[in-house]
């Protein structure tokens, strides 16, 4: 009898000790918002470039024309992916924003895109495929796609900066790619 009589007062004590713990107390304070800012790029693995990089690499201002259209199909990719609660396209109207404040250079680089592949022999729609593909492949693998995504949608917009070329696309898809910048001669 002393045994039951001990258990259930063992069983009692444990409660009434576990029910004034906190085990996961309530995060009250929001999350401090970090300004706009060209810091949000994914790491990038190291992938070393071919023995014969000079015979494939890119000048800076091919790179340039790459990753402008990078950018674009990156962010483009987001827009689509990243959703609201109640299900809608969380950055379409960042997005539209984005695409309002670079119309001009985004023309250009449609233009510099096609003679660039003509030059190198590139099918500008496999190009432009490839890169919207790898990105939408982060979606499910990066906890942090659409919070970068995010982040490099609010630095371009932001007011200091005045050119594609300042804005990193979230993914470098370059090196994935066999899209390496030429080394210093």
């Amino acid at each position: 009898m002393l045994s039951k009589f001990m258990q259930a007062a063992i069983l009692v004590t444990a409660t009434v000790a576990l029910g004034g713990c906190k085990l996961d107390a309530p995060k009250t304070a929001t999350p401090v918002k970090k300004p706009p800012a060209s810091d949000y790029q994914a790491a990038t693995p190291t992938i070393p470039p071919a023995a014969n990089i000079r015979a494939i690499c890119y000048n800076d201002a091919d790179l340039a024309i790459l990753r402008g259209r990078m950018l674009q199909m990156e962010l483009s990719v987001a827009t689509l992916q990243c959703q609201t609660a109640g299900g809608g396209r969380a950055f379409e109207t960042i997005y539209t924003s984005f695409l309002e404040k670079f119309r001009p250079e985004l023309t250009t680089n449609v233009r510099n895109l096609q003679q660039l592949a003509g030059r190198r022999r590139l099918n500008v729609d496999v190009v432009v495929t490839e890169f919207s593909n790898r990105m939408a492949q982060h979606a499910p693998t990066d906890r942090e796609f659409c919070p970068r995504s995010l982040r490099a949608l609010e630095w371009a917009l932001d007011p200091q900066v005045k050119t594609l070329a300042d804005v990193p696309p979230p993914y470098d898809l370059g090196p994935d790619m066999n899209i390496f910048p030429c080394p210093p001669k």
